[in-house]
C-alpha cells in the first residue's frame, strides 16, 4: 500500500494527474468525489443532495493563485455561484467553502489584504443570497492569517465560519477562542503534511486532541460542525451534544461527498443536521489524491475501478 507522504507528494505531480486522467476507470473514480469542472454541474449535484434532505457547503477547487487577476476571478466565481443557488432556491440549504490561498492570500506583502477583501466580497453575496461562508484552513503557516480573518470580518459577519485541524498542537488552544456565542467552527483532524514540531502525528493523539476540542466546542455557546467519518468520534460527538443539552439543530455532522454515504443518510433520517463537502472546479487533482491519502478504504476502491475499467 502506498504511504500518505507518497501519495501526498503526488498530489504535486503533472505526470501522476496525466496518469489518473488517461485510466480507463480514471474519471468515473474522480466523479465519486468531485461534482464536476463547471458551476452547472456543482448546482445540479447540490439539488441532488438536498432533495435527500442534506445540507451543502461547495468548495471551488484552486490553491495555486498566481496573480491578482486569478485571485479575483476566483472571488467572482464563487459571487456566480451563490447567485446561482439563489436562483435555483437553494441557498438556505448550501454555503461555500473558500481559501485565503485562493483569493491571493500568498501573492506577496499585500497579499492577506488582498484576500480578506475578496472574502468581504463573498460574504456579501453570500448575505444577499441569503447563506454562510466558511474559511477553510490549510497548512499550518496559514493558521494565524485565516483566523485573523475571521475574526474582523465577523465583526460585519458574525455567521462566518472557520476551521479547526486537531493534529495541530496549537488547535485546543484556538478553540478555546472560539467558545462565543454565534461562532461557527468545522472541526476536522487535518490533511496536510506538517512537521513533528507543530502536528501530532500518530492516530490516536489526533483522535484524542479530537474529542477534547469537539467537549470545548459542545460545551460553548457556538455552533458546532463535526466533520469527520470516523464511526467513534461520531457517536462521541452525539453523546457530548447530549451532556451538554444541545438540541439537534444547534450543531451539525460534516463529511465529504462520496464518503460513507449510507452514514450520512442515516444520520439524517435521525434527524440529524447533516452537511456534505462539495468540491468542483478544474484543479479537481490535488483535492482528489488527498482524499486518497487519507483513508486506506479510498485507494482500494480507485485501484479496484481502474482495474474494473
Amino acid at each position: 500500500m502506498l504511504s500518505r507522504r507518497v501519495l501526498l507528494a503526488a498530489a504535486r505531480s503533472p505526470q501522476a494527474q496525466r496518469a489518473v486522467v488517461a485510466a480507463p476507470g480514471g474519471r468515473a473514480v474522480v466523479e465519486r468525489f468531485v461534482a464536476g469542472e463547471t458551476r452547472d454541474e456543482a448546482v445540479a449535484v447540490t439539488d441532488r443532495l438536498v432533495a435527500r434532505g442534506l445540507r451543502v457547503t461547495l468548495d471551488h477547487l484552486g490553491e495555486d493563485t498566481v496573480d491578482e487577476d486569478h485571485a479575483a476571478a476566483v472571488a467572482a466565481e464563487y459571487a456566480g455561484l451563490l447567485r446561482a443557488l439563489d436562483d435555483a432556491g437553494l441557498a438556505r440549504r448550501a454555503e461555500v467553502s473558500v481559501k485565503l490561498s485562493a483569493l491571493g492570500a500568498g501573492l506577496g506583502r499585500d497579499g492577506a489584504e488582498l484576500a480578506r477583501g475578496h472574502v468581504r466580497a463573498i460574504c456579501e453575496a453570500a448575505q444577499a443570497a441569503g447563506t454562510t461562508v466558511t474559511l477553510d484552513m490549510e497548512g499550518h503557516t496559514a493558521t494565524d492569517l485565516t483566523l485573523e480573518t475571521a475574526a474582523s470580518l465577523r465583526a460585519t459577519f458574525p455567521w462566518l465560519g472557520v476551521v479547526l485541524q486537531t493534529y495541530l498542537r496549537r488547535t485546543e488552544s484556538d478553540c478555546r477562542d472560539l467558545l462565543g456565542a454565534g461562532c461557527r467552527v468545522r472541526l476536522v483532524k487535518g490533511a496536510y503534511a506538517e512537521p513533528d514540531s507543530v502536528a501530532y502525528r500518530e492516530r490516536d493523539a489526533v483522535d484524542r486532541s479530537y474529542v477534547r476540542c469537539l467537549r470545548l466546542l459542545m460545551e460553548g455557546q457556538g455552533y458546532p460542525m463535526v466533520a469527520t467519518h470516523d464511526p467513534r468520534l461520531i457517536a462521541i460527538a452525539g453523546a457530548l451534544a447530549v451532556r451538554a443539552g444541545r438540541p439537534q439543530d444547534a450543531y451539525e455532522f460534516q463529511m465529504l461527498y462520496g464518503v460513507r454515504e449510507d452514514e450520512q443518510r442515516r444520520l439524517a433520517g435521525a434527524g440529524e443536521t447533516v452537511r456534505v463537502y462539495l468540491p468542483y472546479g478544474v484543479d479537481w487533482y490535488a483535492y482528489f489524491v488527498r482524499r486518497l491519502a487519507e483513508r486506506p478504504a479510498n485507494l482500494a476502491f480507485f485501484a479496484r475501478a481502474l482495474v474494473r475499467g
